[in-house]
């Protein structure tokens, strides 16, 4: 099921806060409501084990903090989001109050389901661009395959994007020494 903008109407926090409970996800960008239904197994499996990950390297260096969705994202009013995981520093840590965050975490990813790729991959992509997120992994079950999007002199920069594969490991200068290995990423515990 593709994430569908509500046409014509800006939507607010106000109105984010007021949305049903009803187990989807609701988010405003731009000021359009878009709602996809809950997660699959394998999304959730690649979010808790990328979650996992970063929470066993902070767990030994406290630089920050990590967490996974729902988690409201607060960037302004007209934009909303819940990103399947975020990262936040020690010196950005004042964006978090006691309900969400309010301003740019750090690192952000977010897992494409079939419906979510045009949304993560372009619209969320300028939204987190312009909302000053430094790092921006797009994780594609389907082709065992992170999309980095690096902030470089204020944009994120063709220099800086990598796509790594199955193979591979991700890192990043937001957390030195920080590595998971893409396969243990997609990796099910009931697989050989």
């Amino acid at each position: 099921m593709r994430p569908e903008p509500t046409p014509s109407v800006k939507f607010t926090y106000d109105d984010f806060v007021n949305f049903p409970d009803d187990g989807k996800r609701h988010e405003i960008i731009d000021g359009e409501h878009y709602v996809t239904p809950s997660p699959n197994t394998s999304h959730q499996r690649i979010a808790t084990n990328l979650t996992v990950a970063i929470g066993s390297y902070l767990k030994r260096h406290l630089v920050g903090e990590v967490f996974a969705a729902p988690f409201d994202v607060v960037f302004s009013n007209l934009d909303v989001v819940e990103p399947d995981v975020l990262y936040i520093s020690r010196e950005r840590s004042g964006i978090l109050t006691d309900q969400h965050v309010s301003g740019a975490p750090d690192l952000v990813v977010e897992i494409l389901s079939p419906g979510t790729r045009k949304t993560d991959e372009v619209t969320k992509r300028k939204l987190y661009e312009r909302s000053d997120v430094r790092d921006y992994w797009v994780v594609d079950p389907e082709l065992e395959l992170v999309k980095i999007y690096r902030r470089l002199e204020g944009r994120f920069s063709k220099a800086a994007e990598l796509a790594l594969e199955r193979g591979d490991a991700l890192t990043t200068p937001l957390l030195p020494g920080f590595s998971a290995a893409l396969a243990d990423l997609f990796k099910s515990p009931f697989s050989g």
